[in-house]
């Protein structure tokens, strides 16, 4: 038994030349961390000071209204500054000031551009000013000061509407309608009768005339395709909504047909 024991029993000697393999294996790998720590530290001091950490490129994405240019305009940002200044919240919020901005997303993509993303409001319609069209937003805001020279190519024109009631009341009825048949509508005309100061006439891209109260106005002019459906494609006319739906040809001795509200 004695020998078994004494035969386990490993000296000093031995054990030396592996606590000196363990030691010298720690201490490399303390210097490969070291090392590694201060290259990067370096890099990182190299990076902050070279060219490469200011703004190189900014690009713009999901703009219609606005010019990119306009957008870098608002957001403060420029090339040249540098990116780690960058507080994306803070020019989102710059961007988000403009009436047309529904939203604004920035992103940096390393090592030094930003893009700007963005969303703008739907323009329902445009009102006729004079020489210049106010644009009309989809959540009803109308951008009085920034008039514009051209008509929107989808957008509806206003025409002889006045702020108050009336243009409010337009408005909020075009909010409510589906795009597809909001932009079939090239214009909208204020018509007032005696009998009904609401009353408007609508002319709508595929020929046809509305004629229509704003009572009523978005309830029954979601039903215009299934109306239109029904007619002859060949003949144009006006297309009554104040009582239910009727049809009149503009040919002389042309189809006239009457439909009750909620039929068709």
């Amino acid at each position: 038994m004695i020998g078994l024991d004494q035969g386990k029993i490993v000296s000093i000697e031995e054990r030396i030349p592996k606590l000196k393999q363990q030691r010298r294996k720690k201490a490399n790998r303390r210097l490969v961390t070291l090392l590694s720590l201060f290259f990067l530290l370096i890099v990182c001091v190299v990076y902050f000071q070279s060219p490469l950490s200011h703004i190189k490129k900014i690009s713009v994405s999901g703009n219609d209204l606005y010019k990119a240019e306009l957008l870098v305009k608002n957001s403060g940002l420029s090339t040249g500054m540098n990116i780690w200044k960058l507080d994306k919240k803070e020019v989102e919020t710059k961007i988000e000031k403009l009436p047309e901005i529904k939203s604004a997303t920035v992103k940096w993509s390393f090592p030094n551009s930003v893009l700007i993303t963005v969303e703008e409001y739907d323009r329902i319609a445009v009102i006729a000013n004079e020489n210049s069209f106010i644009p009309v937003l989809e959540n009803g805001e109308i951008l009085e000061d920034e008039g514009i020279t051209s008509s929107p190519s989808n957008a509806p024109i206003l025409i002889g509407f006045t702020e108050g009631e009336i243009l409010e009341e337009m408005v909020n009825s075009l909010k409510e309608l589906p795009f597809e048949i909001l932009y079939s509508i090239s214009e909208v005309n204020y018509t007032p009768k005696e009998t009904d100061r609401f009353h408007i006439s609508l002319y709508m891209n595929d020929g046809n005339e509305v004629s229509a109260s704003l009572r009523s106005f978005s309830k029954k002019m979601i039903h215009y395709p299934s109306i239109v459906s029904q007619l002859d494609p060949s003949q144009k006319g006006v297309i009554d909504l104040e009582v239910g739906s009727y049809f009149k040809s503009y040919e002389p001795g042309g189809v006239e047909t009457s439909e009750e509200e909620g039929e068709g």
